[in-house]
């Protein structure tokens, strides 16, 4: 059996090959030693032989962080008036979801392999309703020494996730759409918001 090799890039490859890959990969050139360095100098999430780690963020100043974050739910007009009028069959979905995300936020180390676990010091969980969507919005604060932003993410995903889960019943066709962060404050990147 062969031994297995940590490159990302076989190293039976001809360089001319290993080269070609790495471009197509997205990686900007072969290394000396044989092995691809990433396209943005110091990422800090691949070690020198390519693989995964945990960013070491012991030496970074604690700050205060918050990322606000969302997601949307479309389904349809007589879903939205059984929201409004209380009466999906599997009840209250909002507060449902609400829950739902604000303990997403706190398991988001669980199960984004590579995120720091968090003292979080805030959750909100907010839903906009129009006549066809709910759009999900969630924000996570903390003062620590890393963002938010995957904790936000995650609990404004689980949260439509569990809106679908109450609107199954009466619209198995509901779409998640548009997750994306909205704003992140806090932390040497600075302040930003859509």
């Amino acid at each position: 059996m062969a031994a297995m090799s940590n490159s990302p890039i076989p190293p039976e490859a001809a360089p001319d090959d290993r080269q070609t890959q790495a471009r197509a990969d997205g990686l900007t050139h072969l290394r000396a030693d044989g092995l691809t360095q990433s396209r943005a100098d110091g990422l800090t999430h691949l070690r020198a032989d390519g693989t995964a780690q945990m960013v070491d963020v012991s030496g970074k100043p604690e700050t205060t962080r918050q990322a606000t974050a969302q997601a949307v739910v479309t389904t349809t007009a007589a879903v939205m008036a059984l929201l409004g009028a209380g009466e999906l069959p599997k009840g209250d979905a909002l507060a449902v979801a609400r829950v739902a995300g604000i303990m997403a936020a706190k398991k988001t180390p669980e199960l984004i392999p590579l995120c720091h676990p968090l003292p979080i010091s805030k959750v909100t969980v907010d839903f906009e309703l129009s006549d066809s969507s709910i759009t999900v919005q969630a924000t996570v604060k903390t003062r620590s020494v890393t963002g938010v932003e995957m904790e936000a993410l995650t609990a404004a995903s689980v949260a439509a996730l569990s809106v679908y889960d109450m609107i199954k019943a009466v619209d198995k066709h509901a779409v998640i759409t548009d997750i994306r962060v909205l704003a992140k404050s806090g932390g040497k990147s600075g302040d930003w918001a859509l």
